[in-house]
């Protein structure tokens, strides 16, 4: 009897412990907080102190702006005056011909400024400050500027692909989701599984509860980020992987360990086809939307530039920088996690959003910081109705 008894409250245990996870999914009614998905509250989800990424650049950018704090030099108020017309080293043929500014009629002056702060003509520029924030010396500027108006005939291009203004955009046709050809699937095949039936220090595996996680998680991650009250931020896929595990199995897999990427990996793929809806209906999503949106305009970093700078229609967005193509806020979340073929690696959504941080000389967050979490809400609104199609491969 007693023995009988022991296994009736350990069954609900279970039964309440399925619930909630049920209710995680969204495959139960909505219950009171104590009834939502076991989450680790305490600590970081992601390694500390965080250190970037070997491999990646680590110039000190401590004095430019970031996505958690405000530092770079402000704006200048007025042009620089220059005593003397500018001359500089004689100029080579080592650079491209670049356009007929030679002969547009601008003077040393407004060259030299437009080069050192274009802000100071146009506070909207996505031109870096170069001389502000220090990246060349007046010096230097001075030989650009003696370049510069030696440049008095169009641009010859060799071919249609050299001249950007007739360039097609890229166009990705690789089947992302056949392994002989997108890598990433591997982690779904083999990795993610063998994760998902692995015990972990408590005794349980994912398997425990989620016997057919095909079926649990069905539209689940499209429905990610969320915001989450008991960690009072957005909660993404791969915090949740790193939260949800670490109180229900023990198992330590931190954001960005091979663990985490692929099962978030496993989780948006059993979810492909879903469309993208994130859930903006409380005062706190709200909040962190309008923070994610605000985020995006910010300009950080040495070349100070924002997201919008690079994304927004009005701005950047389907045009060419640096021989690479900048697409539009819509259509940049739906095939994250991606393998990079140039990387060799799976990187989620946060890590993307470092590298842009790391790449424009800006501090990157670690991967749980609440700044990454609001953009994610935003750049998810903006795909609402894209539809997973996860793992994606690109360059």
């Amino acid at each position: 009897m007693i023995l009988a008894r022991s296994w009736i409250v350990v069954g609900a245990t279970i039964a309440v412990f399925a619930a909630s996870v049920l209710i995680s999914v969204g495959l139960a009614p909505a219950a009171p907080a104590e009834r939502a998905a076991p989450l680790a509250i305490d600590g970081p989800a992601a390694a500390r102190p965080w250190i970037r990424y070997g491999g990646w650049p680590n110039r000190d950018t401590s004095k430019f702006n970031s996505l958690s704090a405000i530092v770079s030099p402000p704006p200048p108020k007025a042009p620089r005056k220059i005593a003397t017309p500018l001359g500089g080293d004689l100029p080579g043929n080592v650079g491209p011909d670049l356009s007929e500014i030679g002969k547009a009629g601008r003077d040393d002056e407004w060259l030299f400024n437009y080069i050192y702060d274009a802000r100071v003509y146009n506070p909207e520029t996505v031109m870096p400050p170069w001389g502000t924030h220090g990246l060349l010396s007046d010096s230097e500027i001075g030989d650009i500027v003696a370049f510069l108006k030696t440049l008095a005939k169009p641009a010859p291009f060799k071919s249609a692909l050299d001249d950007p203004t007739r360039r097609p955009p890229p166009s990705e046709q690789r089947d992302n989701l056949d392994p002989m050809i997108n890598p990433a699937m591997w982690a779904i095949e083999e990795r993610a599984p063998a994760l998902w039936n692995a015990a972990g220090p408590a005794g349980a595996a994912c398997v425990s509860c989620h016997a057919t996680p095909e079926q649990a998680f069905k539209t689940w991650a499209a429905t990610m980020p969320r915001w989450e009250p008991r960690l009072g931020k957005v909660l993404g896929v791969e915090e949740f992987v790193a939260r949800h595990a670490k109180a229900t199995t023990g198992q330590d897999w931190l954001m960005e360990s091979e663990e985490n990427i692929a099962l978030s990996t496993y989780l948006r793929y059993v979810a492909n086809g879903a469309p993208i809806i994130v859930d903006l209906d409380s005062a706190p999503a709200k909040a962190a939307y309008e923070r994610g949106e605000a985020l995006s305009s910010r300009k950080i970093g040495a070349l100070n530039f924002s997201c919008a700078d690079c994304h927004s229609a009005d701005k950047g967005a389907q045009k060419w920088i640096r021989g690479q193509w900048l697409g539009e806020l819509r259509g940049q979340l739906d095939h994250f996690p991606t393998w990079r073929t140039s990387q060799q690696s799976t990187w989620d959504i946060r890590k993307r959003f470092q590298w842009c941080q790391v790449a424009i000389w800006a501090d990157d967050l670690p991967p749980d910081a609440s700044e990454y979490g609001d953009l994610e809400l935003y750049l998810a609104a903006q795909n609402a109705g894209q539809k997973l199609s996860v793992p994606g491969i690109r360059h």
